[in-house]
């Protein structure tokens, strides 16, 4: 079974992004991730690719996208959606077929620390802080989880790694 996950933020241009090569590169097959955003950039940071690279996750066909390539009826069936920043979480979203589940896992933003070292180690910190939470989700029975107890678990994981 295949689980659709989206990463949600506003730019879709790093954290989301991260999130999306990392869920697809930890599911081992088992996961379909996908990343847009509210008010995408419509460019990836190049620093998002270069970190994703750093770790052996190219991603050369990362594009910035909007959110509402997901919320047409010919977009895949989305099971899970994480919001990874806080402005993404708080807007109104498009109503997603099939009501996913959602969390809120809240990452500091990378994309504009000065200077360019400093967004590198930035970079590298967000991606730590979602490879943690990726791997403790994927860890989860899912298959044998109700909705309610994989946001609750969700929750949780971001807490406890928060």
């Amino acid at each position: 079974m295949t689980v659709n996950v989206l990463v949600l933020c506003t730019g879709n241009s790093a954290r989301s992004i991260l999130g999306e090569a990392l869920f697809n590169h930890l599911g081992n097959g088992h996961i379909r991730a996908f990343s847009a955003g509210s008010q995408p950039s419509g460019r990836v940071n190049p620093v998002a690719l270069e970190t994703l690279e750093k770790h052996g996750i190219p991603l050369p066909e990362a594009r910035s996208k909007s959110w509402e390539e997901f919320a047409t009826p010919n977009a895949p069936k989305i099971d899970f959606i994480f919001t990874v920043c806080a402005s993404a979480a708080g807007e109104t979203c498009p109503i997603w077929p099939g009501h996913p589940t959602t969390a809120h896992w809240g990452i500091a933003d990378p994309a504009h620390v000065e200077p360019l070292e400093a967004r590198r180690a930035a970079f590298e910190t967000a991606y730590k802080q979602l490879e943690t939470r990726i791997r403790a989700f994927l860890a989860l029975p899912l298959e044998t989880m109700s909705a309610k107890d994989i946001k609750t678990a969700a929750q949780l994981i971001h807490e406890a790694v928060g």
